[in-house]
């Protein structure tokens, strides 16, 4: 007889675990943005500086004075008491004595020991840059230092632009009233202009076209070139033939000078130029 096979052993194998990796992001907070304590100054906008100027400091049925929050999702009542820490109502006691918010010759100056009334005009007041808006005192002299260097910058440059240039760039200013000024007139003029107007002047000085342009007029005025009286088109004074036209809704002087600078346009502004002379 044949011998038996002993039965197999069963192996058990314990279950696979599954790992499960947790991951954590962290979610960044915002910011808050930091308050400084300090002397605070007002300005109405638009307004003139009027002897006296009252801004609504309370919420009224017929004239609501509301601040959304948006962290509980509602809007809150505001109103100004002296003797209160808060603008809005609901933080505010049965004690509240209520004030008038008032702008002297278009100004509010808030010293720094009236942190409520502060608050309620640079953080919570709706119409904070409608009717007034805070003076930056920082901000303000930054920007009247880039005022100041531009017009220092354009100056410095309008004494080295020669006349051609001068009248180019102020005859986009004041027209044809250039053709009748001595070169005096010109350069005070551009001076001036630079003064007043610095960051159009720069603008212009560093425009290629507007060179090309005051040609392109100076020629027309003395008959070298043509511009038809739609203008649409333009021509040689001389034999009436055809040099461009003027794409629709440009300027045509703008659009001749453009002209001026393709591979066709360069012998034209060769010979202008040579009949200018």
């Amino acid at each position: 007889m044949a011998a038996r096979k002993a039965p197999a052993k069963k192996v058990e194998v314990a279950p696979l675990q599954e790992t499960v990796v947790k991951t954590t992001t962290k979610v960044k907070e915002p910011v808050k943005p930091s308050w400084e304590i300090k002397d605070r100054v007002y300005k109405l906008i638009g307004r003139g500086e009027p002897l006296t100027y009252v801004l609504t400091s309370k919420s009224t049925p017929r004239k609501p004075l509301l601040w959304f929050d948006e962290a509980e999702g509602y809007n809150k009542e505001i109103r100004y008491a002296s003797n209160q820490r808060s603008c809005f109502i609901e933080e505010q006691d049965s004690n509240a004595i209520l004030d008038h918010i008032i702008f002297e010759n278009g100004n509010l100056f808030v010293p720094k020991n009236q942190q409520p009334l502060q608050h309620l005009l640079s953080l919570y007041h709706p119409k904070k840059n409608y009717v007034y808006k805070e003076i930056d005192e920082i901000a303000e002299a930054k920007e009247d230092l880039v005022d100041i260097e531009t017009e220092m910058e354009a100056l410095n440059i309008a004494m080295s632009v020669d006349i051609d240039q001068a009248e180019a760039i102020l005859r986009v200013e004041l027209g044809s009233s250039v053709d009748t000024m001595s070169s005096a007139e010109l350069k005070r003029d551009l001076y001036m202009f630079a003064r007043y107007n610095p960051f159009l002047f720069l603008e212009l000085v560093n425009d290629d076209n507007v060179m090309l342009r005051n040609l392109a007029i100076k020629a027309n005025e003395m008959g070298i070139i043509t511009l038809s009286q739609d203008q649409r088109t333009f021509t040689w004074g001389s034999t009436n033939r055809k040099l461009m036209t003027v794409p629709f809704d440009e300027n045509p002087y703008s659009a001749f000078a453009a002209y001026l600078k393709t591979d066709e346009g360069v012998e034209i502004f060769k010979s202008i130029e040579k009949k200018l002379k």
